[in-house]
């Protein structure tokens, strides 16, 4: 594709980067990023994904905006209150840039509607605040040999990771499964609403995803597929930690238990590794 002369000043800086470059602007403006959720992950995340020229940017969430949701959610505003979230996304996404497209899709994601709807995106983020929503998409990513960006928050700290199980280059990659085999038990963690999040945390990760979503589609950097990124706010400290595939998995194992989609309804935030 050729760039117009209002495109590649609107890009100059990313195609200035050697890494980069107009080969590069073009491997972006043809990217298709699919993103789950258009809340506290998923706001900051869509923004800098636009803003960087994501051709086409696929949004499903089947909530409405609420007040409760602009301490983080920055992709809403108090004029869009009570409006379904992805009408709200796609308004202010494409008034940021009006070179991309955006497509919205106001359900609930499951079992029945998830493969199809992924099908033709390049890499997934997950902004999802709930288990049962977390191991769906991971196993609909395993099945159709999706990268997965997998990003939680919580109160204070906030995690990261990159899914890639399919990617035979160098060690074998970890899927979600790997690191977590099972949801916990119903109750055992607080619920979205009891525990709280400072808003600037899902500000940090969403920036985060869209920088590993942008690094695999230039193909440059060092990817976090088999490293778990954590970040303390209060501390203002990361650490990764090295997630290892598990050879007995049930999902992306050799003997695999897990064959189809399954469905849980267990709604409670990602707990922090030995905690």
């Amino acid at each position: 594709m050729e760039f117009t002369e209002e495109q590649l000043e609107r890009y100059s800086r990313q195609i200035l980067l050697p890494e980069v470059g107009g080969k590069g602007q073009r491997k972006i403006s043809e990217a298709r990023v699919f993103l789950v959720g258009a809340g506290g992950l998923g706001s900051p995340a869509a923004l800098y994904l636009a803003a960087a020229g994501v051709g086409t940017i696929g949004i499903i969430d089947d909530d409405e905006v609420d007040l409760s949701n602009l301490q983080r959610q920055i992709l809403h505003s108090t004029a869009t209150l009570k409006h379904q979230k992805v009408a709200s996304a796609q308004a202010t996404l494409t008034k940021m840039n009006p070179d991309i497209k955006v497509v919205p899709h106001s359900e609930k994601l499951s079992p029945e509607n998830i493969l199809d709807l992924i099908k033709d995106y390049d890499i997934i983020l997950d902004g999802s605040d709930n288990f049962a929503t977390r191991f769906l998409v991971n196993d609909a990513a395993y099945f159709q040999k999706k990268t997965l960006i997998s990003g939680s928050i919580f109160r204070f700290e906030g995690q990261l990771t990159t899914l890639k199980p399919h990617d035979a280059n160098g060690l074998p990659k970890p899927c979600y499964r790997c690191l977590y085999p099972e949801p916990p038990p119903a109750g055992l963690v607080p619920s979205c609403q009891e525990a709280g999040v400072l808003g600037v945390l899902a500000g940090t990760i969403g920036v985060m995803q869209a920088s590993e979503a942008l690094k695999e589609i230039l193909e440059i950097g060092t990817s976090l597929a088999g490293r778990l990124l954590i970040y303390d706010a209060l501390e203002m400290s990361f650490r990764n930690v090295r997630v290892p595939k598990d050879p007995n998995c049930p999902l992306c194992g050799p003997q695999p238990k897990i064959t189809k989609l399954l469905e849980y309804d267990i709604s409670c935030i990602l707990p922090s590794p030995g905690r």
